[in-house]
């Protein structure tokens, strides 16, 4: 079976779309996955399942608007393809060190995406990228890095211009979920 993690958009955010995590595993359950785990509340599921990604997706988006009554978009990643993105981050230690010591903030996140971006859609991130934020993209995922906080940031507003469906997540939670992952193989 393959291990995957689902990465919920948009829940649990500011008492809008509010799902209980065990809730959340009991919908994953319902729908035949198994060895169903999440971690923390801004909705990240593991499990497992034999299914290809696409069918799973919308076999997930459906159940939970279904259940919840508004519909979350859902990213997934194989705990192969997590740890290929924990092990292969594209900046340096000095640009990592360098955003650390300027913030007081997280300063490392990744945007997962559903698909791999249009090139002429990439080119239009490129207006938001400055000594502050910085952007590298790897396939369907977008490493960021900002110097000051990913609140007041252009390039982190402006992400929904690649024009496919992201959620963002944390550097720390990114290798959470990785060393919870390697539990389950």
């Amino acid at each position: 079976m393959i291990v995957y993690i689902a990465l919920l958009r948009g829940i649990n955010v500011g008492g809008k779309n509010v799902i209980k995590m065990a809730e959340l595993k009991k919908v994953f359950e319902a729908i035949g996955l198994s060895d169903v785990k999440t971690y923390i509340q801004s909705g990240n599921v593991l499990f497992k399942s034999n299914q290809g990604e696409e069918f799973l997706r919308g076999k997930i988006e459906h159940q939970i608007e279904a259940v919840f009554g508004f519909p979350v978009t859902v990213i997934l990643r194989t705990s192969a393809e997590l740890e290929q993105l924990v092990s292969n981050c594209p900046f340096s230690e000095e640009e990592l060190a360098e955003a650390e010591a300027s913030t007081e903030a997280e300063s490392q996140y990744v945007a997962l995406l559903t698909h791999v971006p249009l090139q002429e859609k990439i080119a239009l991130l490129d207006a938001y990228r400055g000594e502050n934020d910085q952007y590298r993209i790897i396939g369907r995922d977008v490493f960021l890095l900002f110097n000051h906080s990913i609140r007041n940031s252009k390039l982190a507003t402006n992400l929904y211009k690649l024009g496919v469906s992201a959620t963002v997540r944390n550097w720390k939670t990114l290798n959470k979920l990785t060393t919870l992952v390697k539990a389950m193989d």
